[in-house]
């Protein structure tokens, strides 16, 4: 659960006050909450950063010395929190919309993840300072920002057959898997001679500290990298050679465990890589994938069907269906999927995130031959029956998707946070708080004014 509060920084602002009458001197003595940030015509107020500050700091509880100054640790929060505000604007210009269902069905998934019931997740969040409402607050952030994400690489990520058929001939005569790790100390879009020799410096001067044995790369991953994954010591996990960076591709065949190479210079910026350790792909894991066989009934939402009306179409079906129904014959009749209504809403075997994320949750909650309640995804409102479950070896259909995605992956990291860099240097972003603050912090509202006459 910790793991998971540190992964959603997007935490909401305080919780509504209750409309209880309090005493004018309680009112004199209610803190004032304080404006962290500006972000275009949003704010991230100073207890959104605290408790996002208090969520790393608990992850962080047995290494305490790995984590920066607290000043730095703040700028990295809020360098995270910004982003998040920027991407979710950004979703709701594009017409990204996140449901309450797909929340709901986000939180189930995460409460069943880590075996708890909601009502222990709940427990969990108030001990650890944190309002059910602000937790899902930001699982809709998250859900929005990974579908701008999704919609990115649809339309920005291109993969040719040829490097899929490249990937697959490598993967097949073996070959090694590397464990990575980076630091990326970043720089802007068309980034002046000033910056580029000051983030040269400062690259510089982290590698002689690694190389000195001074900090080890993971504290100085922590203490200085712009990546977003700089709080997790910069960590890139496994990958094979198609996955690394292309500016590192030649030159990591020759490197041994442990080793730090660069600084190099690519598209984010000035990067250090680390080889944790090597494997050889044989002695991978076995790559088996859990599939499940499935029906469905999906209703559009349209011009001349608006969401009340999907969802109570949906609502009487699913009381049909309930009712003693047959499930294909419902889909065949009115099921506004074509593709699978004629076959009575059958999707065949399919792996859990195949038709994303917010479907494979309600599938992967059922139990065989069970119907889901009714649930919303981008596509349209749904039915689901779940028919069987299997574990499966990758075929070469699946291994080719899963090369595919390696692929894809790699080439939507360079992209993604390129995008990211343009959206954060074209917004208006106020610092007020920590070393890099712009003005002072000031509050976020006046407390309340006495009534008069009291």
């Amino acid at each position: 659960m910790k793991n998971l509060l540190a992964s959603l920084l997007a935490i909401a602002a305080v919780s509504a006050a209750s409309g209880l009458v309090q005493p004018l001197h309680a009112q004199q003595l209610q803190p004032i909450d304080r404006i962290a940030a500006v972000v275009d015509e949003d704010v991230i107020l100073q207890s959104e950063l605290d408790r996002a500050e208090r969520n790393i700091l608990s992850q962080y509880a047995s290494h305490p010395e790995q984590l920066p100054p607290r000043d730095v640790l703040q700028r990295q929060l809020l360098e995270r929190m910004v982003l998040v505000r920027l991407q979710v604007a950004r979703a709701a210009q594009t017409g990204i919309r996140v449901s309450d269902e797909q929340v709901d069905a986000a939180i189930a998934n995460i409460a069943r993840q880590n075996n708890v019931s909601l009502d222990q997740m709940r427990a969990q969040l108030a001990g650890q300072g944190q309002s059910f409402t602000d937790f899902r607050n930001s699982v809709r952030d998250e859900l929005t920002s990974q579908a701008l994400r999704q919609r990115f690489a649809q339309t920005r990520i291109h993969i040719s057959e040829a490097e899929v058929e490249a990937a697959m001939a490598a993967q097949s005569s073996g070959g090694p898997q590397y464990h990575l790790a980076h630091i990326l100390i970043a720089m802007p879009e068309g980034a002046t001679p000033e910056q580029i020799a000051t983030a040269q410096k400062k690259i510089d001067g982290i590698k002689a500290l690694i190389d000195k044995g001074e900090m080890d790369f993971a504290a100085a991953a922590v203490r200085y990298s712009d990546s977003q994954n700089a709080l997790e010591g910069g960590d890139l996990g496994w990958r094979s050679l198609d996955e690394v960076p292309a500016a590192f591709g030649q030159t990591i065949r020759s490197m041994q465990a442990g080793q730090v190479i660069g600084p190099t210079r690519g598209p984010s910026g000035f990067q250090l890589l680390k080889l944790v350790e090597t494997r050889d792909a044989s002695q991978a894991a076995p790559q088996m994938v859990t599939q499940f066989r499935a029906r469905h009934i999906m209703v559009r939402t349209s011009d001349t069907v608006d969401d009340a009306a999907a969802k109570a179409k949906i609502d009487t079906l699913a009381a049909r269906i309930a009712g003693g129904a047959d499930f294909a014959t419902i889909a065949t009749e009115n099921s506004d999927d074509a593709s699978s209504a004629t076959a009575g809403g059958e999707l065949g075997w399919f792996a859990q995130d195949t038709y994303g994320p917010e479907f494979g949750a309600q599938v992967a909650a059922l139990q065989d031959k069970q119907v889901s309640a009714p649930f919303k995804t981008q596509a349209g409102w749904h039915i689901v029956q779940r028919e069987a479950t299997r574990q499966a070896n990758l075929t070469d259909e699946t291994r080719r998707s899963s090369v595919r995605e390696s692929i894809g992956q790699r080439k939507l990291e360079e992209e993604w946070n390129r995008y990211l860099r343009e959206m954060r240097g074209e917004a208006y972003v106020d610092i007020r708080v920590g070393a890099g603050a712009t003005k002072p912090a000031e509050p976020a509202a006046a407390p309340p004014a006495p009534a008069s006459g009291s």
